[in-house]
């Protein structure tokens, strides 16, 4: 069953897309569905840094949270390296 779809694009854009599909005997309407049907069914989700992986290990409880006085340390240690 198909369906209508609006999309709303700028005018230069439809232009060109106007001139690729004539150009190709193809009209827009089956160049989207043509493009939309190759997309996956299953979209993987999107790789973590391995600073964000290792923030949500400590959510999760597979690795401990700095202690307080370790945070206090490693700033102080930046202070004085940024002070030198």
């Amino acid at each position: 069953m198909q369906t209508k779809l609006t999309l709303r694009l700028e005018e230069k854009i439809i232009k060109k897309a106007k001139a690729w599909g004539k150009m190709r005997g193809v009209s827009l309407s089956q160049a989207v569905s043509e493009f939309l049907s190759q997309l996956p069914e299953k979209v993987p989700p999107p790789a973590l840094s391995p600073w964000t992986r290792g923030l949500a290990g400590v959510a999760r409880g597979g690795g401990k949270p700095p202690t307080d006085e370790a945070l206090r340390q490693e700033y102080l240690g930046h202070l004085e390296t940024k002070h030198r």
